[in-house]
């Protein structure tokens, strides 16, 4: 009831100014597409209303009372604010500008979102973006996010909007100084000999599984260390300390500067995808659709391509050797198989 009055009300207002523009009922009604009996009613319910008179009438002749002017001039300054706020919440979904908070898991955002975010903020800068990180899917209405990159193997049930932009996985991996010590397995069995460096967050399983694409090896790892980020798990790999399970886009940059060696490299953890959470389909204002557009050209192609670069090079990264001389034999002047940058 409460917004039905409220809009009554602003319809009359309207009325009202158009009669006192016009100088006649006639010529409101001509400009607002009513009859002057319907013109004639709003300014009557308005004076009715306010228990005042806002117009003199004569055949000859309309005046403002002394109380219509001073409330034509605020009518005005209403209406003028009205048609302000709808402009500016109708062309939030036409010129990418104001606030876009995104949130992101932390070690995938630090390799693939970040460098979105750069060129999101060049293309755009009536648009500031707060970056965040998480672990888990956020509450994106209750916290006030516009979009979540979240890493999954099976959604959880909400009422947010996926997309699929992609999928990662996880390969074994171990530096150059733990293999010539402890030497590499040569079998997925031979794990169990070794120090496991395990990774636990809400993208992996407490246990590793592992497939070769035509059989799955599932075994509770053991070793000196249990991580919740990559990074962590990472520098205990390069250090030494273990074989590691990780993330392909955790390993990349150190399977290429030698500091890892890609071990069992038939072997890999089942993929992970990769999707972008909105609330809503509908109605998205022009900095979250520029934002997801972004993401949904850029990123697909780069993790394709990291993929590929694991792929390639896992057919040769089978020990601590052919890893050193393959990269001798890219400054000697043969094809090089370094990724390019994003």
């Amino acid at each position: 009831m409460r917004k039905n009055l409220e809009y009554g009300l602003l319809h009359a207002m309207n009325a009202f100014v158009r009669v006192v523009d016009a100088g006649s009922f006639t010529g409101a009604a001509e400009h607002m597409a009513l009859t002057t009996a319907q013109i004639s009613r709003l300014v009557s319910e308005l004076e009715n209303r306010l228990q005042t008179k806002l117009l003199q009438r004569t055949t000859r002749r309309l005046a403002l009372t002394s109380a219509g002017e001073r409330y034509a001039n605020q009518c005005r300054t209403i209406l003028d604010l009205v048609s302000e706020a709808e402009s500016e919440a109708s062309g939030a979904t036409i010129q990418p500008s104001g606030r876009l908070r995104v949130l992101c898991m932390a070690s995938f955002g630090d390799r693939y979102v970040v460098p979105l975010v750069t060129r999101y903020c060049a293309l755009y800068p009536a648009v500031t973006v707060e970056y965040g990180v998480s672990q888990y899917v956020p509450d994106l209405l209750a916290e006030g996010v516009d979009v979540s990159v979240y890493l999954t193997r099976r959604l959880p049930d909400s009422s947010l909007v996926a997309q699929r932009l992609g999928a990662v996985h996880g390969l074994l991996c171990a530096s150059p100084a733990y293999l010539a010590q402890h030497g590499a397995p040569k079998s997925v069995a031979d794990l169990a000999g070794h120090a496991c460096l395990r990774l636990i967050n809400p993208s992996t399983t407490p246990h590793w599984e592992l497939t070769d694409g035509r059989t799955t090896h599932a075994f509770e790892p053991a070793g000196p260390l249990i991580g919740d980020r990559p990074e962590a798990v990472l520098q205990a790999a390069c250090g030494g300390l273990g074989i590691a399970l990780l993330p392909g886009f955790a390993a990349l940059d150190a399977l290429e500067r030698g500091e890892l060696v890609h071990v069992l490299p038939q072997w890999r953890s089942p993929e992970v995808d990769v999707y972008v959470l909105m609330p809503s389909r509908k109605f998205l204002e022009a900095k979250t659709r520029a934002w997801i557009e972004l993401l949904k050209a850029e990123l697909p192609p780069v993790l394709e391509r990291d993929a590929a670069w694991i792929e390639a090079n896992a057919r040769h990264i089978e020990d601590v050797k052919p890893l050193k001389s393959k990269r001798r034999a890219n400054r000697s002047g043969t094809s090089s198989t370094r990724r390019p940058k994003l």
